[in-house]
């Protein structure tokens, strides 16, 4: 007898709210724009080299962010597919700060 299975994905969660929708967009827009910004910012006070390591430093510290806010809204099951900043923020956002009346079940 074959036991092979393939688990379903769970699909990102959508959000009804305005206030979840807020919050995840902005939680978007941090986790793709912080690490840019915090470069350009550097490149303007200082100098180069320090706009160079100010944006190698935020760059690994955003990584280790995504990856903990991804580890841990994420089921385990799925933890081996990609997501975007997006799908991150909406998964967090729905697990973590937002209600069940709040997300709409698909």
């Amino acid at each position: 007898m074959n036991d092979d299975f393939v688990n379903l994905i769970e699909p990102t969660p959508q959000l009804k709210s305005k206030k979840c929708k807020a919050i995840a967009l902005s939680l978007r827009l941090f986790l793709q724009f912080t690490t840019p910004i915090v470069g350009l910012i550097a490149w303007y006070m200082y100098d180069y080299f320090a706009a160079i390591a100010a944006l190698l430093l935020t760059f690994i510290v955003m990584g280790i962010v995504r990856s903990k806010l991804r580890n841990s809204v994420i089921p385990p099951s799925q933890r081996e597919y990609h997501y975007n900043d997006d799908g991150i923020s909406k998964w967090y956002t729905a697990k973590m700060l937002c209600t069940q009346e709040e997300i709409k079940s698909t």
